[in-house]
Formats: C-alpha cells, sequence, structure tokens
C-alpha cells in the first residue's frame, strides 16, 4: 500500500515528516556529500543573527550517560552570509530549508524574518527564542509568556514566511507558551529545546563546560519531550514539531502518536549520519504494517480510554 509522507504546516510542504535539527546539522551544506538533502522533509539550519558571532570558548560539548551537554554559545556566521555562502547550494541541492533565527531584541528578530523573506529559497523561520545556554537574547522572551506573544507578534506582521517559535522546557507549563503562540499568528511551535543542566569534574571540582550550563539533549529527556508534546496538542489546534532524544523510527512516531505533525532528529545525527533513510524508511513501514495511509492520519492518535476507565474504577 503506498503511503502519503506528505504534511503541512502553514504555506509549507515537507515531503515527509523528519527534519534535521538546527545545531546538528551545521547550514545543511556540510553534510551535503553524504545525505540527499532533498529526501529529507527539511533542515533547519544553526541558528542566524543579524551578525556573526563567535560563541563560547571550549570546552563546549560534554557526553553524558544517556545524550550530551552543549554551550556552543550560537557560534554563527551571521545571516548576510548565509544568504551568500550558504543558501545558494541549499536551493541547488533542493532542500526544504528551515532557518532558525535568534536576536538580542526585538528589533533584531523583525530584521532577520524581513531579509529572509525576500531570500530565494528560504521555506519557514524557527524563531529561537528558548536556547538555554547564553546569558542573553532569546532565552528572556522565550521563558515569558508576553515574551513569546510580542515577538510572533512582531515577526508575524515582518513576513507571509510560516514561523515556528522553538519552546523551552524549561518552564512550569510550556502548553501555555503554544497557547500564546498560536494567539500571536504562529504556524506551529516546535519542541522541545534543550534542558538546563550541568557537569561537574569531580576530581578537579570545576564544572566540565567553559559556560558552566549547557543544554542536555538526547534519549535521556525524551520522555518529557514527549509528554510535552502531548500536552501542547491538546491546548491548541496548530501543529506541533516534536523533538527530543529521537533516536529510531519508534521513537519519531511515538512522537507523532503523541500529537506531533513532525519531528527533528538533531543528536542521535552525531552517532550515525546516515540515520535519516532509516528514519524515513522505518515510519513508511509502520503505515503499512497499520493499514494507515497518511503519515497525517497518525498524528494525535494515542489511545487514554482503558487507562481512563482504569483510574474511574479505581
Amino acid at each position: 500500500m503506498p503511503c502519503d509522507l506528505t504534511v503541512q504546516i502553514g504555506t509549507l510542504t515537507l515531503g515527509n515528516p523528519v527534519i534535521a535539527a538546527s545545531g546538528c546539522f551545521g547550514y545543511g551544506v556540510e553534510y551535503a556529500d553524504v545525505v540527499d538533502l532533498s529526501l529529507l522533509g527539511g533542515v533547519a539550519v544553526k541558528g542566524l543573527f543579524l551578525a556573526e558571532r563567535e560563541g563560547h570558548p571550549p570546552q563546549r560539548i560534554v557526553e553524558t550517560p544517556a545524550g550530551m551537554l552543549n554551550a556552543i554559545g550560537l557560534q554563527g556566521i551571521g545571516v548576510h552570509r548565509f544568504i551568500r555562502e550558504k543558501l545558494p547550494e541549499l536551493r541547488e541541492r533542493r532542500a526544504t530549508v528551515i532557518v532558525n533565527i535568534c536576536g538580542s531584541t526585538l528589533d533584531e528578530y523583525v530584521e532577520l524574518a524581513r531579509i529572509l523573506s525576500d531570500a530565494d529559497g528560504v521555506g519557514a523561520l524557527e524563531l529561537n527564542i528558548s536556547c538555554p545556554n547564553i546569558k542573553e537574547g532569546g532565552i528572556t522572551f522565550g521563558c515569558s509568556l508576553n515574551g513569546t506573544f510580542d515577538v510572533v507578534s512582531a515577526v508575524r506582521k515582518a513576513t507571509r514566511l510560516p514561523i515556528i517559535p522553538k519552546l523551552t522546557p524549561n518552564v512550569t507549563d510550556v502548553a501555555s507558551f503554544a497557547r500564546a503562540s498560536e494567539e500571536a499568528g504562529a504556524d506551529a511551535v516546535s519542541l522541545v529545546n534543550t534542558f538546563l543542566a550541568m557537569a561537574i569534574d569531580v576530581e578537579t571540582r570545576r564544572p566540565k563546560l567553559s559556560n558552566i550550563v549547557g543544554g542536555l539533549s538526547g534519549p535521556a529527556i525524551r520522555p518529557i519531550a514527549v509528554r510535552m508534546v502531548y500536552e501542547c496538542r491538546r491546548a491548541g489546534k496548530i501543529p506541533v514539531v516534536g523533538m527530543g532524544g529521537i533516536a529510531s523510527a519508534a521513537d519519531a512516531i511515538e512522537f507523532m502518536i503523541a500529537g506531533a505533525y513532525a519531528v527533528q532528529v538533531g543528536t542521535a545525527n552525531f552517532v550515525d549520519p546516515f540515520i535519516w533513510t532509516w528514519l524515513v524508511d522505518g515510519i513508511r513501514d509502520y503505515l503499512q504494517r497499520h493499514g494507515i495511509a497518511r503519515v497525517r492520519d497518525l498524528t494525535g492518535t494515542l489511545d487514554t480510554t482503558a487507562r481512563e476507565k482504569e483510574w474511574t474504577s479505581s
């Protein structure tokens, strides 16, 4: 049985629901000789500020038992170099490009949106308002309901591109931030970003990261991320793009059953840069085995009826 893997997010059409996550896939072109970018649902490129940014000094990455910590500090080449040096090859490789944008001020987000709206080959904007390992900028917006609403609303007025705020898990009620994003005009939300965490060298009694704290990603966070996707799906109507520790097709499917339209894969790419074919083929195989014709029909199909009956009768 042929399966329809396409996903619609605003005016953006993804050929399949698997997206390379921002920060873990460079600007896409770094992998272009080993991965056919046109076969990915989308490529969310490394976060861009208006200007180039150095990020934090080493040590910036630390492995953990079930994932990793990073405190890169949003190092990047800036939006103008991206458009000049990276975007032409992404167009040539027929990649579906989602640009992750970062700002220290609301005006910077707006200016980035305006610049990228005029750039040929940009399919959508992911608003990084939730990076946990920088001391200024986006984290301030992402941890405030008013800040989230304001930045999404301002960017909405500046562009016709689909906009996808990337939500932080480092809040008490993530669903309220999904609702604020929806009310402000977002086309979707993506979640979760990394969890604020740290690691200590017990011999030296010094932090392992130069920034002291960083963002935790990988399989350790997946069950929490699945729960948050489920909560956001129940709280709003706009699409949810789920991420957090996905390392197999079953992991991706779990997110979709919980409510995700599409998924982003990050840390697992460092372990296996060829994971993309296995993920897409695994999702297709699952749909065929379960007689599901369209991948979008899998979204939000969690059956809690039996559990609810157990709770009611107990």
